[in-house]
């Protein structure tokens, strides 16, 4: 298979094709590659590579990139790498085209961010703060909740989108070793933020749709860093 060229990415790129989309997926695959390989030739190196990029609730806030750097770790088996980016790939370039590129990756980081709050909040009531996880499933979730709201918003069929979400909801509880809670979080806080721009403050309502992103957007990242130093005991701060 060729790589696109400049024409066909700029192509892309103006008429909102999924740009960002296929980045987002060759990005995880190169990293999950990554993985198998060191896995192979050294499981030490393999077990620093991935623990140094896990999000815990214990340590996020004295280690606050692995929110991000574990969103694009995966298990270095070929089911969930392949489930997350199949998920991808069936909401991403439609919400992607609607949305613009990089109120999309926007949208995608911060459902990430809202995913490994929701294992603070978790971890906050349970007192579960060493459970580690990886993966694009905080993110993805947000994307389903998006695109839930969006096709609410424009009156679309949604009883197919409900049964894909339902079963992703319900797989943690069957499969095990999942961490819902992300699911959870990432769906709150990509559903919140997709409603507050297409509907929203009646006063924001006339701005752009860049202005909206950015005050919707900062806000949220806000109130969630909030959120996750309020449950982290002082102690770990």
């Amino acid at each position: 298979m060729n790589l696109p060229t400049k024409q066909q990415i700029a192509y892309e790129w103006k008429h909102n094709g999924p740009v960002v989309t296929k980045v987002l997926i060759a990005a995880c695959v190169a990293v999950w590659a990554v993985e198998v390989l060191l896995r192979l030739i050294s499981p030490g190196l393999f077990a620093m590579f991935v623990s140094s990029g896990m999000v815990m609730p214990l340590t996020m806030l004295a280690r606050p990139w692995t929110w991000l750097t574990s969103m694009f770790l995966h298990a270095p088996n070929i089911m969930h790498i392949l489930f997350n980016m199949i998920a991808l790939w069936s909401v991403g370039p439609e919400l992607e085209r609607l949305m613009g590129h990089w109120r999309y990756l926007a949208l995608y980081l911060i459902s990430g961010f809202g995913g490994a709050v929701g294992l603070v909040v978790w971890a906050r009531f349970t007192g579960d703060w060493m459970t580690a996880t990886y993966g694009a499933s905080g993110a993805l979730f947000g994307l389903f909740a998006a695109i839930l709201v969006v096709y609410r918003r424009i009156g679309a069929d949604i009883r197919s989108m409900m049964i894909w979400m339902a079963v992703n909801f319900l797989l943690p509880f069957v499969v095990g070793g999942i961490a819902w809670q992300a699911h959870v979080g990432g769906f709150v806080t990509g559903g919140v933020l997709t409603w507050l721009l297409v509907a929203g403050l009646p006063a924001l309502r006339g701005r752009s749709f860049n202005a909206r992103m950015w005050i919707y957007g900062t806000a949220i990242v806000a109130v969630l860093l909030i959120v996750a130093i309020i449950c982290t005991p002082l102690r770990m701060l």
